[in-house]
């Protein structure tokens, strides 16, 4: 992991942790052929890559569950779907947990109390296609409060953290490069975040992707998992 030293690692707010360019090139690459093959394996099946279908409308981004499935039908993960069950977390993604749960937590000291006892049961991949976004929203489905951990690769995003109270100011917008790091828990794990915009055509040669940009969150989901 390569830190961009032109960028410093920032404390965005308290249990916000933002490390610039945490996840080199090759690795960028290695974790998008990874999911692109599982993406692969499963399509045609119910758990394919989609773009969820909510009351407000379809999503804009197509997601992948690693791990477990978060059924929005009916509101609660699952762990398989008419007889298929879930593609496995990747081991690469539960081996870059704490070490990326660590780096941040020494930007925001609020994120210390899990570096130790993080369990990443499962990722979701979101793939923002040229022009996506995501609204303001809470990640409010684990029974776990253990800090989620995102990794970036592909297009630059502006990424908006909100409060805890609604989808209105105060906020914190970000800019998240590909290879960038955002870690957010303790007191702002039930914030309101969401992405604004992809900047179209600013991603890094060699990370994998011609276009759009892939958002890799992992997540604890029971509040008692251990390694």
């Amino acid at each position: 992991m390569l830190f961009d030293v032109s960028r410093p690692a920032t404390r965005i707010a308290p249990g916000v942790a933002h490390v610039p360019g945490w996840v080199d090139v090759a690795k960028q690459r290695a974790l998008v052929e990874e999911t692109r093959e599982v993406a692969r394996r499963y399509a045609g099946t119910p758990m394919a890559m989609y773009q969820p279908q909510l009351k407000s409308g379809k999503m804009s981004v197509h997601q992948l569950h690693l791990g477990r499935y978060w059924h929005y039908e009916t509101y609660r993960y699952v762990g398989n779907i008419e007889g298929t069950r879930v593609p496995p977390m990747l081991v690469s993604l539960q081996e870059i947990a704490r070490p990326a749960l660590r780096a941040a937590a020494e930007v925001s000291p609020e994120l210390e109390p899990w570096v130790e006892t993080f369990y990443p049961e499962m990722a979701l991949v979101n793939y923002y296609p040229p022009g996506s976004g995501m609204g303001m929203h809470v990640d409010d489905f684990e029974e776990s409060l253990a800090p989620v951990i995102s990794l970036s690769i592909g297009d630059e995003a502006l990424f908006r953290m909100g409060n805890t109270e609604n989808r209105n100011k105060p906020w914190d917008d970000v800019t998240l490069s590909s290879g960038d790091l955002i870690v957010f828990g303790g007191p702002k794990r039930l914030a309101y975040h969401g992405v604004v915009r992809v900047n179209d055509a600013t991603l890094p040669e060699g990370c994998g992707l011609k276009e759009g940009r892939i958002n890799i969150t992992i997540r604890q989901i029971d509040a008692r998992a251990t390694l």
